[in-house]
């Protein structure tokens, strides 16, 4: 085999290689070239593989706002359940009043009722 070699005065030289030189020339060049095919093969998984990391992140921060919302909604639900416990405990309180001023009401109504029979029958 020969090969062509070029200088800056671009002269043209050829050098003979030997048989068992000619295969390993052959050799590392078909090495090189499945080489550079893994390499590229190696950048787009490389590449790919941070597309998923960024999605992935993109993901998580996601997940952290739903889990922060959630969390914002079970507090404010838990503020409402005092406050209507609060207020249920009020409005029982003021039923009872209620109730107690109704019985002095019809006590006092029947007292008055047998205090004027009693009146009119003297």
């Amino acid at each position: 085999m020969s090969w062509s070699s070029f200088s800056q005065n671009v002269t043209e030289n050829q050098i003979q290689l030997t048989k068992p030189v000619a295969k390993l020339v052959i050799k590392d060049l078909i090495q090189f070239d499945g080489l550079s095919k893994e390499m590229q093969t190696m950048q787009t998984i490389l590449t790919e593989t941070n597309d998923k990391l960024l999605t992935q992140g993109t993901l998580v921060a996601n997940l952290k706002t739903q889990v922060d919302n959630y969390q914002l909604i079970l507090e404010k639900k838990d503020s409402q359940m005092v406050k209507a416990k609060e207020l249920s405990n009020e409005l029982q309180k003021e039923l009872k009043k209620q109730a107690r001023q109704k019985k002095l009401y019809k006590i006092g109504a029947t007292v008055g009722a047998v205090a004027t029979a009693l009146l009119i029958i003297q």
